[in-house]
């Protein structure tokens, strides 16, 4: 026969010991808006519509 499967609370006990617990959440009044330091690297700069219609074709 096989062996009898873990409990509930078994199985909280192991992802306890694995895991340890979760850091406390955050909450929405104590979050801060991301703000971005350097340019997007997927775009060139607006300036430089040259190089922009370079890489598409245009």
């Amino acid at each position: 026969m096989s062996e009898p499967a873990f409990t509930d609370d078994e199985y909280a006990f192991l992802r306890h010991v694995r895991f340890g617990e979760l850091p406390p959440a955050v909450r929405p009044e104590e979050r801060v808006e991301l703000t971005e330091t350097e340019p997007r690297r997927d775009r060139p700069d607006p300036d430089d519509q040259r190089a922009w219609d370079l890489r598409h074709g245009a």
